[in-house]
């Protein structure tokens, strides 16, 4: 009796193992067993007393999550459903007819302690057994480490997909690691895409970081080393862009018909501002047909050389080996402007023409960038039309006087029948209004000043200055600040000009 008692409780025990071995069954992937292995054969020698517990062979230790062996006693269908599956499982395995009934002594089993609250109650008397209780009508609540047939298990998943990390939003981070590293995780952000890399000079000159503004170099900001103000700040823009680098050398004519309007101190004036700016190459030329007094406002700084003197010498200064000092040798260097000058012809057997015209202009613009070139008063000899003709931008220097402005009026109707390119020399010319001592009239100034405005692109005032009106040499250190700023601006305009002649084709 008690023999077939424990062999009763042992199949019963192993009824109960298969069971719980088809509801941890893996989802059907990679990990199904082959299912066509053979099973495990009980072996018939052991006694029943030695004879391992099912649960303890299967199971051992940490291994419960490893997917049991197929047994001859269950179904291959069984064993491809997942246990938390349920609506998928079929139905639960009948107890076997032989199996009798267990003990109340006997040890609890803990995979029949475990009941369903919804399943139906059973008679105090009876073991609890889950696997052998009717199916619920409702179905439990969803199990939270459970996961549908749809959705395996990711510890189960195959080796290329548990290896790919979950997507997340923004910066691949949560909440929480976002509070702590805004920016990403160093040296763990995503890669960006390539984006073509540009090597071209002017691409990389542009992407350099912008040089910091030296600090004010007047007044009291000077001393405490502030930032410069808007004055001085505009004198700095006025500085650089009369030192713009032409790409070829350039040509300004100053003209008015009218003696006295103020043409050769304009003429040094914008000379002197230029090389001030520049630091040099630029050249003052008296184009006066005859005599000029440009030897009388300058420093004599030679042997009192003029233009008869280097157009004597143009075959030798002409040869491709010239240079500089060879041309220098003719002409007056002012220290305090940093330009030089040419005289005109002081007796009257000199006369320039136009072949002398272009030799000397063309020499000139092999040595100097910048050439300004001072007229005489009439407008029909061939020197001072040629000078039009070479000219990229025109400065015309007048008085608040009837005479002066009436001259130049005259003059730019004049230019307006020349053709296109005279047009476009008015367009672009600028008005220098330089008054001596009692040279303004307000009437003239109040009904010819929007008449120059309209047609000429700026008109500048020069102060008057005490230097100036001595009729003596002209020295820019001796000027004061406001004409010094004037002729600056001055030629910032001029250089504004002439960087949009140069932009259209001659």
């Amino acid at each position: 009796m008690t023999d077939s008692h424990n062999s009763g409780q042992h199949k019963d025990r192993e009824a109960a193992a298969a069971e719980v071995r088809r509801m941890w069954q893996p989802t059907p992937s990679w990990t199904q067993p082959d299912p066509n292995a053979v099973p495990e054969a009980v072996d018939e020698d052991v006694t029943e007393d030695e004879q391992p517990d099912a649960l303890s062979k299967d199971y051992p230790g940490e291994t419960w999550s490893q997917p049991a062996k197929a047994t001859p006693a269950e179904p291959r269908q069984a064993q491809a459903q997942p246990w938390a599956a349920k609506s998928a499982d079929p139905e639960p395995t009948a107890q076997p007819a032989h199996a009798a009934p267990q003990d109340d002594a006997a040890p609890a089993d803990p995979w029949r302690a475990a009941q369903s609250a919804h399943a139906a109650p059973q008679d105090d008397a009876a073991p609890t057994d889950p696997w052998r209780a009717a199916k619920p009508v409702n179905p439990p609540p969803a199990d939270p480490w459970s996961t549908p047939a749809a959705a395996a298990d990711p510890w189960k998943q195959p080796a290329a997909e548990s290896e790919t990390p979950p997507q997340q939003s923004g910066s691949g981070l949560s909440p929480a690691a976002q509070h702590f590293f805004p920016q990403g995780i160093p040296g763990q952000q995503a890669p960006q895409p390539d984006r073509p890399v540009s090597y071209r000079a002017d691409e990389l000159l542009q992407a350099l970081p912008l040089p910091r503004e030296a600090p004010a170099e007047k007044g009291v900001r000077s001393v405490l080393r502030l930032r410069p103000g808007s004055a001085e700040r505009s004198e700095r823009i006025a500085r650089a862009t009369a030192a713009t680098a032409f790409r070829r050398p350039v040509t300004i004519t100053v003209a008015n018909p009218k003696g006295g309007s103020g043409k050769t101190p304009t003429t040094l004036l914008l000379a002197g501002a230029l090389g001030q700016a520049r630091g040099g190459g630029v050249v003052a030329w008296d184009n006066n047909e005859l005599r000029g007094n440009m030897h009388l406002r300058t420093h004599d700084t030679n042997a009192r050389s003029t233009v008869t003197d280097l157009l004597q010498a143009m075959t030798m200064l002409t040869q491709p080996d010239a240079r500089l000092g060879d041309v220098g040798a003719y002409l007056r260097h002012q220290v305090s402007g940093q330009y030089d000058v040419l005289t005109s012809a002081t007796t009257t057997y000199a006369q320039i023409e136009a072949k002398d015209f272009d030799q000397i202009h063309r020499l000139l613009s092999r040595f100097y960038k910048v050439l300004v070139i001072d007229t005489g008063n009439n407008e029909g000899s061939s020197n001072w039309r040629e000078a039009m003709k070479a000219s990229d931008v025109l400065v015309i220097p007048i008085k608040w006087k009837s005479l002066s402005c009436a001259a130049a009026v005259q003059m730019l109707e004049e230019l307006d029948h020349q053709g296109p390119d005279a047009q476009r020399l008015i367009r672009r010319a600028v008005i220098a209004v330089s008054n001596g001592p009692g040279d303004v009239n307000k009437d003239v100034e109040k009904q010819l000043r929007p008449y120059f405005e309209s047609r000429a692109a700026a008109v500048i005032d020069i102060p008057t200055d005490p230097h100036i009106a001595a009729e003596g040499p002209l020295d820019h250190s001796a000027l004061q600040p406001a004409t010094r700023r004037a002729a600056l601006e001055l030629a910032a305009k001029v250089a504004e000009q002439i960087t949009i002649a140069l932009n259209v084709p001659r």
